[in-house]
């Protein structure tokens, strides 16, 4: 239940109000607005008498939720979340980040290489996985802790934060350092490991599930959310399908399908979506068209000795020229 506060409300009855709803083990949260107030009700609102709270003074009106998912619903929070990183970074409601990176941390060499060539063409996030899921027990897992300290390493050469993901709630000590924690879409649904992370201050990019509804979707942030940890970063990463030319089909509707669901940040991710470095910028283009506002590209420096999705990374020189593509677009698509 949502309920909408007129502008001049009486602080004595908001406060009388919010207490009756807390005796009901209901429990309410405060969203504040350029224009208004609201009232979000989580938990059993069935109790409550909808006639008697709209006769209320400081009452504007009243709106039933029936999505299962309530802190990521729109409803409860007209206005677009905006998170900003501890370097002035930003996301949301017009603010636009780039994540860039290799898949896998190979070397320090390797990775301040792309780290240096990602942030003069204007990616503002640098990307890197440490600890990699693999379909196959015999690929290549990633440095793991080696390749966290090497991320940091090059973090503080470059001064770029960092996102990677994580695997197991157990390695959160060592994110201490990383400005953004990433739950892979093996990990969605990964409900202990999504309440722990809701227990930290990090913002989270959440990745779409593989066969997951936008509503699954959701609702993984929800898990996030209901421990207290707001700052969440949905990511589309494609879906799979009956098509084989991809890898996955990359779900462009989503995107503005998300923007209607839910007041947090949706962010495009072209590279797994499709597997194919060739696609990868008209995805990418496509995915600020339809109103991301973000991006994360895989950007290797040697694609074809790569030890980890070589065929869907863009060289350095490939990702520059695609930053300059991002940016006429931008000048259209962000008006």
């Amino acid at each position: 239940m949502v309920i909408v506060l007129k502008n001049n409300y009486d602080k004595a009855q908001l406060d009388r109000l919010t207490s009756w709803i807390k005796e009901m083990n209901i429990e309410p949260h405060f969203t504040y607005g350029a224009t208004q107030t609201i009232l979000g009700l989580v938990g059993d609102t069935s109790k409550i008498d909808v006639d008697m709270l709209g006769a209320l003074d400081i009452v504007e009106s009243i709106k039933r939720v029936s999505e299962p998912y309530k802190k990521a619903n729109r409803k409860f929070h007209p206005e677009d979340t905006v998170i900003e990183l501890e370097n002035g970074t930003k996301i949301g409601r017009g603010n636009m980040m780039v994540m860039a990176g290799p898949c896998s941390i190979e070397s320090e060499e390797q990775l301040t290489a792309i780290a240096e060539a990602v942030k003069k063409s204007g990616a503002n996030v640098l990307r890197g996985g440490a600890f990699k899921p693999r379909t196959s027990p015999y690929a290549f897992q990633g440095m793991r802790e080696d390749g966290l300290e090497l991320l940091i390493k090059v973090k503080k050469i470059t001064g770029l934060p960092v996102v990677t993901e994580i695997m197991d709630y157990e390695h959160l000590p060592l994110f201490k350092d990383v400005d953004i924690i990433q739950v892979g879409a093996r990990n969605m649904q990964n409900f202990e490991l999504l309440k722990h992370l809701g227990r930290c201050d990090k913002p989270i990019l959440l990745k779409r599930g593989l066969s997951s509804t936008l509503e699954e979707l959701l609702m993984s942030a929800e898990y996030i959310m209901s421990e207290g940890n707001e700052r969440i970063i949905l990511c589309e990463r494609g879906i799979r399908t009956f098509e084989t030319a991809t890898r996955n089909t990359l779900d462009i509707s989503a995107v503005p399908l998300l923007h209607q669901m839910t007041h947090l940040p949706v962010v495009i991710d072209p590279s797994h979506a499709t597997g194919k470095s060739s696609l990868v910028p008209s995805m990418a283009l496509a995915g600020i068209v339809a109103g991301a506002d973000g991006l994360i590209i895989e950007v290797h420096n040697n694609p074809t000795k790569a030890l980890c999705d070589g065929a869907q990374s863009l060289t350095p020189e490939q990702f520059d020229e695609l930053s300059k593509r991002i940016n006429e677009v931008k000048k259209v698509a962000y008006r």
